[in-house]
């Protein structure tokens, strides 16, 4: 094979043996962090469309790519549209988006967008055991590649075991992982069982296929360009075979003296050179934090000092971009042509420039019209009403410092990463104790300090205030509480806490508070939810709640926010709740578009499509009175 790739890095004889495997082979790559797993996924995809012998190569339609993050999906396509040769037409897609997709066209008149994200993948999994990807214009896999399959855990496991073992005599594959970047098991609450899952897809694949599995390895980094960012990949390898916790405790304290390096070390994320730094970055930064509570904690200290910046989403959020709202508002026409298109997007205010090209061939591909050339809008609504919205055409990450996980942060990479300082094995066992999982914290720890290209840094841990829970232990409401049982001073707000149902500001201006939200409204601005009355909406809710931003209401509390915020206040059977004036700290995630009754929509002024914007927001939530003294009790 010939290496003509002017644009794209050459090579080496590693990736090359995976870039040159028949398309029936049966491949799994181990790949370490920063090991060109991407640029050598964009090569197999490119030869596997443009073997020299036509009955070698398969079509675009033919590949299944998979992956578990929009951004992971993005990236590729992204590299696949600058360096693929004869790959453009290949689409990778997260494993939610494919399930959605094949559940739709096996079963239309289901409600996949209103099935929670493991219901679908099970749905998904039986639909492919039926043989739904043999029915009408389906096209049953040739060939299936998946990245970051150390992570197959429940049932993403099954769906893709199901698949391969259908298709066994007719699929090839090649599917990447590495063992030492294995950290979503805590998605499995069981120890024992997490245990048994991990590693149990490769386990699978050199069961089901003893004699012809090609195992190959990718060992060279190009990620990280200097020696404080390879510090930790020396320890890689023996993450991949961990023998049980002693020697995960091992090798986490090892990786936390190779972080805790005075040279590495940074005064605090409110040293006013730490925070000049922020403020003045041209380059990506990543603040990598243990948990949720330390990543909203470090936001509200950067929102706080004015330093710009996102709160990573969890993968499975997947907001619909408020301009699609606005482009089916400012038409009545049922389809568009592309130059109609390109118009309307252009007067649409975005804070990025659009690929309208790209999002005009992925909006068709979802919403094809009945003409050539046309995109069928009664689609596109529809779409995005039942949750099938394409993640291509997602809004990109713009911001240049980021707040995540670690867990969300994998498989990404960054000029500059600061982690917070890890607790030792003495702390970690006191908090944990029988529930602590050694492994996955030396994975942890290990995926952080691999995300950097240029610069690792670490810094002290925030002190936390004190998260609990209301109702259920791992899946309640958080809320600020302390030591007192009783005590609550603030509430966790998440992404559905504002209301869809009906447009914003309906009962004065929707039209005008539609126009407010696109000049005003940006995301890390701070808002605060103002009750309206003390009267309880229902039974298990809280009053009403409206959403305000610099005085101005801009949405109203959602049904879910008004249940939650009645589980935390409902301290015991006897107490009456009490409910906070106002409640202050939240930010605008996004803005987003939102779908409703085409009758709202009319009597609000928004025309006859049933689509609006409505804001996202995030964050700690703190109880204040309306004479603006935080409350200290319930």
């Amino acid at each position: 094979m010939t290496d003509a790739y002017q644009d794209s890095p050459p090579l080496t004889d590693e990736q090359l043996a995976v870039v040159e495997q028949p398309w029936d082979a049966r491949v799994l790559v181990t790949a370490g962090a920063g090991a060109g797993k991407t640029h050598t996924l964009v090569r197999r995809l490119d030869a596997l469309c443009g073997h020299e012998d036509p009955e070698q190569a398969l079509e675009a339609a033919e590949i299944l790519v998979l992956t578990f993050s929009r951004a992971a999906a993005r990236e590729l396509r992204e590299r696949i549209s600058r360096h693929g040769e004869r790959a453009h037409r290949v689409r990778a897609r997260t494993f939610d988006a494919w399930a959605y997709e094949l559940l739709l066209q096996a079963h239309p008149d289901g409600e996949w967008g209103t099935v929670g994200f493991d219901e679908r993948i099970a749905e998904a999994t039986r639909a492919v055991a039926h043989g739904a990807l043999e029915i009408g214009d389906a096209v049953p896999p040739a060939h299936v590649v998946i990245d970051e399959v150390q992570d197959l855990l429940g049932g993403r496991r099954e769906l893709v075991e199901t698949l391969l073992d259908r298709y066994q005599d007719s699929c090839g594959f090649t599917v990447v992982g590495d063992a030492a970047q294995s950290v979503y098991g805590f998605q499995i609450e069981d120890l024992g069982e997490r245990a048994d899952e991990t590693g149990r897809f490769f386990d699978w694949l050199r069961c089901s296929y003893p004699d012809d599995l090609v195992e190959l390895q990718l060992t060279r980094n190009f990620r990280a360009t200097t020696a404080e960012a390879r510090i930790a990949l020396p320890l890689g390898p023996r993450l991949q075979r961990l023998s049980g916790p002693d020697e995960a405790g091992t090798l986490y304290d090892e990786l936390r003296d190779l972080l805790l390096d005075p040279a590495n070390g940074m005064v605090g994320l409110d040293d006013e050179y730490t925070l000049n730094g922020l403020r003045d970055l041209s380059d990506t930064c990543a603040v990598l934090t243990r948990d949720n509570q330390q990543a909203l904690v470090i936001s509200d200290l950067l929102h706080a000092h004015g330093i710009d910046h996102r709160l990573r989403r969890p993968l499975e959020e997947r907001p619909v971009p408020y301009w699609v709202a606005e482009l089916l508002r400012r038409t009545e026409a049922n389809t568009l042509t592309e130059d109609r298109f390109r118009t309307l997007l252009a007067d649409i205010p975005l804070p990025y420039e659009p690929d309208a090209g790209t999002l005009w061939t992925v909006l068709r591909r979802a919403a094809r019209g009945a003409g050539r050339g046309v995109l069928d809008l009664d689609r596109l609504r529809r779409a995005v009403a039942q949750g099938g919205f394409p993640d291509d055409a997602a809004d990109p990450e713009t911001a240049n410092v980021v707040v995540s996980t670690v867990h969300r942060a994998k498989g990404l990479e960054f000029d500059r990463v600061i982690v917070l300082t890890p607790p030792t094995l003495a702390e970690l066992h006191k908090r944990y104790q029988d529930e602590l999982d050694l492994p996955a914290e030396a994975r942890a720890l290990y995926v952080a300090m691999t995300r950097a290209r240029q610069d690792l840094y670490h810094v002290a841990a925030p002190e936390l205030p004190i998260f609990r829970r209301a109702g259920s232990r791992h899946h309640g409401r958080r809320y600020l509480g302390s030591w007192r049982s009783y005590d609550r001073y603030g509430i966790v707000v998440e992404p559905g806490d504002v209301s869809r149902d009906d447009p914003p500001g309906q009962e004065t201006d929707a039209v005008a508070t539609q126009a407010y939200l696109l000049e005003r409204v940006r995301p890390g601005h701070e808002v605060l939810l103002r009750r309206r009355h003390n009267l309880p909406v229902g039974d298990a809710e809280s009053p009403p709640y409206a959403l305000v931003h610099e005085g101005r209401e801009i949405g109203e509390a959602s049904q879910r926010f008004r249940e939650a915020l009645f589980q935390v206040q409902k301290v015991n059977r006897t107490w009456d709740p009490w409910w906070p004036d106002e409640i202050h700290g939240p930010r605008i995630d996004t803005l987003e578009t939102a779908t409703g009754s085409t009758a709202a929509g009319a009597n609000a002024g928004l025309g006859e499509r049933g689509v609006w914007i409505v804001p996202r927001i995030t964050g700690i939530g703190r109880y204040r009175r309306a004479d603006n003294h935080e409350e200290q009790r319930a």
